[in-house]
């Protein structure tokens, strides 16, 4: 009997070992990192990390706050500085600032409070197929009031700001521009024009958009996907560049947006301190180095090389986003639902 005993608190504390060494990591759908770099934290810090996929960056959020009584996971990554004030106040996040902070430049930093660690940054903008507007003999908009007419708002595909961190991001983007009245006018007339309005970034792209077989040659995506589509040509290397990418920005003024990504701890972890080493992770040289030609984003540390491909990722000149308008993101977005979507 005693012997029973021993071996049953054996196993008991073994099964214990094992579930303190998973680290369980929801993401955002388009988070990729190699797997080797994956492999090598697991061995080195004697764990395993389990991801979750938990839809565009929005319906992630969604997902944690119905489930932070109950988390599901122990780290966040993919939430961005239009999420950061919704996340704040639903108290889903606990306080650490990883030392590799001190290699993000200030202005890319989401706040004093380590409850989001910046890992890259990006810019949300209108992209444009090349050769549909060459064929077609278009001439592009010259700005959101063109863009908003029917003559370039059947043409337009968007996300929604209730499921989609870019299609958040051009929601404040267009209050910002037009001010709340004005931009409700705005997306009101672009959808009567026709303008599309689908769930998330990979329908917008991947199905929508004519590059890809859609219907619609004008995608809000983001500044560097035109570099991404020289990267997946083929034939593609990095050292004979074609002439121009197939795709194209559309910096229309008041129409792009700075975005941020962090990557967090979520309240109620069982493994803090893994989590922590998962967090320093994300910001090291190997991961940093990575994450571009994978996601399509500017690493946040100062100084990380970048694949010659991003000679195609051209930066706009972002207008700051007012502080009122950052403020309460989610009340912008309710008032969307009413004012845009319901509108009859």
């Amino acid at each position: 009997m005693r012997n029973t005993m021993i071996l049953l608190t054996a196993l008991a504390a073994a099964g214990a070992a094992s579930a303190q060494t998973t680290l369980t990591v929801i993401t955002h759908d388009s988070f990729d990192v190699d797997k080797k770099l994956i492999a090598a934290f697991e061995t080195q810090n004697r764990a395993k990390v389990r991801f979750i996929k938990g839809g565009d960056a929005g319906e992630l959020l969604n997902r944690l706050i119905l489930t932070r009584r109950a988390p599901i996971a122990d780290v966040v990554y993919g939430l961005d500085n239009s999420l950061l004030p919704r996340a704040r106040q639903a108290g889903i996040l606990q306080p650490y600032r990883s030392p590799a902070l001190s290699r993000v430049p200030a202005a890319y930093r989401l706040g004093d409070d380590g409850l989001l660690n910046t890992v890259d940054y990006g810019f949300v903008a209108l992209n444009y197929d090349r050769a549909w507007f060459e064929k077609n003999g278009v001439a592009l908009p010259k700005s959101l009031d063109d863009l908003k007419t029917p003559a370039y708002a059947k043409l337009t595909v968007v996300q929604s700001p209730a499921t989609s961190s870019p299609g958040l991001a051009f929601l404040l983007a267009t209050v910002n521009h037009y001010g709340e009245a004005g931009a409700w006018q705005w997306w009101r007339a672009a959808r009567q024009g026709g303008m599309k309005v689908t769930r998330g970034w990979s329908d917008a792209y991947y199905k929508d958009f004519t590059r890809n077989g859609g219907r619609y040659p004008i995608v809000l995506s983001y500044a560097s996907s035109p570099a991404a589509e020289v990267f997946y040509a083929d034939g593609f290397t990095p050292t004979k560049l074609p002439a121009q990418a197939p795709t194209a920005n559309l910096f229309l003024p008041g129409s792009t947006y700075t975005q941020l990504e962090g990557v967090g701890i979520l309240k109620g972890t069982k493994q803090a301190a893994l989590a922590r080493k998962f967090v320093d992770f994300m910001l090291s040289a190997p991961v940093q180095s990575d994450i571009p030609t994978r996601m399509w984003i500017y690493p946040a540390v100062k100084g990380t090389p970048l694949n010659p491909v991003f000679t195609f990722a051209q930066e706009p000149q972002s207008t700051p986003i007012k502080a009122e308008v950052a403020a309460n993101p989610q009340r912008l977005v309710d008032a969307w639902v009413t004012q845009v979507l319901r509108a009859r």
